[in-house]
């Protein structure tokens, strides 16, 4: 079967396994898997565009260089993809003020994802940040 004989949502979960892929090995988001207007909904901040999302993940990636997603299940209905995935990586430079440990961190996210046109239109990310900062000691 080829791509354009896959049904769409299978499309759609290609598309976002891809899209987790390459934003691991580029170290932020892959600009042209992004579609014009792309908008991150992030918890605790307000909605950002594609800059500011890409400074973000950079950011995240200057304070744990070798993170790495592993997708653990992938869930696609209409033009909406749902990924449960875990992060791991090492605590090696500053994290919102928080300098380096050194420690292994593991966390746990739930990402859902629009899809426009074979791109991703929109993004809504949580993941266990509270469990983040108890793992490198900055709280509790």
């Amino acid at each position: 079967m080829t791509t354009r004989q896959r049904p769409l949502t299978e499309q759609n979960k290609a598309l976002i396994r891809r899209f987790t892929e390459e934003h691991d090995k580029r170290k932020t988001l892959p600009d042209e898997m992004c579609a014009p207007g792309y908008t991150l909904h992030f918890q605790g901040n307000p909605p950002m565009d594609l800059k500011s999302t890409k400074q973000l993940v950079e950011m995240m990636y200057a304070a744990i260089p070798d993170a790495k997603h592993t997708i653990e299940d992938v869930i696609a209905e209409g033009d909406k993809v749902v990924v449960r995935l875990t992060i791991r990586g090492t605590h090696k430079g500053d994290l919102m003020g928080i300098a380096p440990t050194g420690k292994q961190v593991t966390m746990s996210g739930i990402d859902i994802l629009r899809i426009s046109g074979g791109k991703v239109a929109e993004d809504w990310f949580a993941f266990d940040q509270m469990g983040l900062m108890q793992q490198i000691g900055a709280v509790p």
